[in-house]
């Protein structure tokens, strides 16, 4: 996914009301971006960190700019629009790069299902069981190379799971995929300690049999790109 228009550096001074941030430009003037991630963003908005603003010119738009990207130790960068994901994916999906689900041809976003979800994407071919496959964001690094999941309680992320060995158990394919938006990370794991609810739901779900993937990230001020696997390790962080 290529960045529409090009992107603009400045600095964090800070991030508040989830969704608000105050960049300070290169010639040092003060604006106000839309922070397009209502997370916790641990390690994400420290004051003075290097950060990549889009700039927009639509009237309807409250803002006129929108943080993009974030600017890490060591060349690498994170992707701070949690929408982001969701477009790369389902890009990889119809173009059948991602070799576990690449039988399928039909793929559908926002479909309905369980009792009060909407599944990113259903996967459809004859012959084969249907797929479900939802995708979560991950930006948040702590340790090592290790990308963790969830950076803050998600009740919303463990009825996923729950709904997801429910469809395991009707006999179709169940899939979770992470993806790391950000390019420092080579494997992945749940945060127990932020949300020891969350990881049980995760151990529930990959004994039910649903499949856990996750997949690296091509970050820049230019574009956010599907990367290569990731293992996964279920066994959370305590």
């Amino acid at each position: 996914m290529q960045f529409a228009v090009p992107l603009i550096p400045g600095r964090l001074i800070h991030r508040y009301k989830r969704f608000l941030a105050d960049v300070r430009l290169e010639d040092g003037t003060e604006v106000t971006a839309h922070c397009p991630n209502p997370g916790a963003m641990l390690g994400l908005k420290d004051p003075g960190l290097r950060v990549w603003l889009e700039p927009n010119s639509d009237p309807k738009r409250k803002l006129a700019y929108g943080w993009r990207v974030a600017e890490l130790p060591g060349g690498h960068f994170a992707g701070i629009d949690t929408m982001v994901p969701n477009r790369v994916v389902g890009d990889a999906l119809r173009h059948r790069r991602i070799a576990p689900l690449s039988d399928y041809r039909s793929v559908q976003a926002e479909v309905r299902y369980g009792t009060r979800s909407r599944i990113d994407f259903l996967l459809r071919e004859p012959g084969l069981p249907d797929a479900y496959v939802e995708v979560k964001n991950v930006h948040l690094r702590r340790e090592d190379d290790w990308a963790e999941f969830p950076d803050s309680v998600t009740a919303r992320g463990a009825r996923h799971l729950a709904e997801l060995a429910t469809v395991r158990a009707a006999g179709h394919r169940a899939v979770m995929l992470y993806f790391v938006q950000r390019t420092d990370c080579a494997r992945v794991r749940v945060a127990a300690d932020l949300d020891p609810a969350y990881a049980s739901a995760v151990s529930a779900a990959h004994d039910a049999g649903v499949e856990m993937l996750a997949y690296s990230s091509r970050v820049s001020p230019q574009a956010v790109e599907l990367g290569h696997p990731l293992p996964v390790t279920v066994t959370s962080r305590i």
